[in-house]
């Protein structure tokens, strides 16, 4: 069937708009430093998150979900890309098409040996010249840029990972704030509190909130690059060195570093804030200090009896501690709950709720007994557990 030269026309003028649609996307995704992302990336994640919670749907068990999403991040760079050459394929094959005698299959094959430089089609003709000269350059760039931007990604990961590392000591795996103060207070044992070591960790984490912020705004598939470990998140990470300054300003006003809490505090809301608006949840860039939080006062009636089994220095009655410890929290709550449940994070104690029947997971704690010097498990006592050795974990 012969098509009219004003139809081809019309298709030619779609298809430089499906070219620049396809190199606007690109720019804003991959080189203009803001979260400038267009509709075509946006379609992209949401059909990727789709994907994936359907393949999610049956399951309930956290590790089971978290192995699946572990190939999300990996699928939305490889589907970003495919559609960008697709639609940047699709665009030059209907520029060409009016100088085409074969048609449109000419024009498809075409637009094929330019896009990808095979070199095998050559229309006759300067102006369809100057469209295969341009789509040899578009697809060289768009996978060039690709394969440049996974490092930018990868370092941005491994320096929010390395911290997340170094607190899962502390803070448990999954991260708890209350944990984080018993541990650091507990000292492993030693009989020497560490919590003079607080404020170094705060500005750390004040720091660490404003880089995490700023990667994970701008390219915002890193919200959703998942720890190594199943049950380490970025995510509860945060969520637990917030609430340990909350704590610690509402229970131990007199000890707590107060600046350095307050400023992390701060920092780690915006981080929360920021990534949750460029995820889509819709957010107040200020939250109501009347709105109250979800958590309970009987979750923290046992946040405060765990620290107190390790003597942790409690100054207030922790009915008096409760509205500041409420007030502080409800600054940051809404935003980390949202970001836990968009991004399926581990189900961590304090950690909200999530789009399917979870139970919270409290921190892992290791049996007591340490490690002989030669690295051999330690020997078996008369009922079979490890026989006693210096405490390694809180009571």
């Amino acid at each position: 069937m012969v098509v009219p030269l004003a139809a081809r026309v019309a298709a030619a003028v779609i298809g430089g708009l499906l070219v620049v649609t396809a190199w606007a996307s690109v720019t804003g995704t991959l080189i203009v430093s803001r979260s400038v992302s267009g509709r075509v990336t946006r379609w992209v994640d949401r059909l990727i998150i789709k994907v994936f919670g359907l393949a999610n749907a049956r399951y309930t068990d956290y590790r089971r979900r978290d192995r699946t999403l572990a190939a999300q991040a990996a699928a939305i760079l490889l589907t970003q890309l495919a559609t960008w050459l697709v639609i940047a394929f699709a665009g030059f094959m209907l520029l060409l098409w009016p100088f085409e005698r074969g048609g449109l299959g000419s024009a498809f094959a075409s637009s094929g040996s330019a896009m990808f430089t095979l070199g095998f089609a050559v229309p006759v003709g300067s102006v369809p010249a100057a469209f295969i000269f341009l789509g040899a350059g578009t697809g060289l760039v768009i996978i060039a840029l690709q394969i440049a931007y996974l490092p930018t990604l990868y370092a941005a990961f491994n320096r929010r990972e390395t911290e997340i590392a170094l607190l899962n000591a502390r803070a448990g795996v999954p991260s708890w704030g209350p944990e984080l103060l018993a541990r650091t207070y507990y000292a492993l044992g030693t009989g020497v509190s560490t919590i003079d070591t607080l404020p170094d960790l705060y500005a750390q984490w004040e720091r660490w909130s404003a880089d995490v912020a700023e990667s994970h705004t701008t390219y915002p598939v890193l919200a959703r690059f998942r720890s190594p470990r199943p049950l380490s998140s970025w995510v509860t990470a945060l969520l637990a060195v917030l609430d340990s300054a909350a704590l610690f300003l509402a229970l131990s006003p007199k000890s707590v570093p107060e600046v350095p809490a307050r400023l992390c505090l701060r920092g780690g809301f915006e981080c929360f804030r920021r990534i949750a608006q460029t995820l889509g949840i819709d957010l107040p860039d200020e939250q109501d200090p009347d709105g109250g939080i979800t958590l309970t006062y009987e979750e923290f009636l046992a946040a405060v009896e765990r620290m107190r089994k390790v003597s942790f220095p409690i100054e207030r009655d922790p009915a008096d501690a409760w509205p500041d410890f409420a007030g502080w929290r409800v600054n940051y709550e809404r935003a980390a709950y949202a970001v836990a449940a968009a991004v399926d994070a581990p189900p961590a104690l304090w950690s909200g709720p999530r789009g399917y029947p979870v139970t919270p997971i409290p921190p892992f704690r290791p049996p007591s007994g340490g490690q002989p010097s030669d690295g051999r498990p330690p020997a078996a006592g008369p009922s079979g557990s490890p026989s006693p050795r210096r405490r390694l974990r809180p009571p």
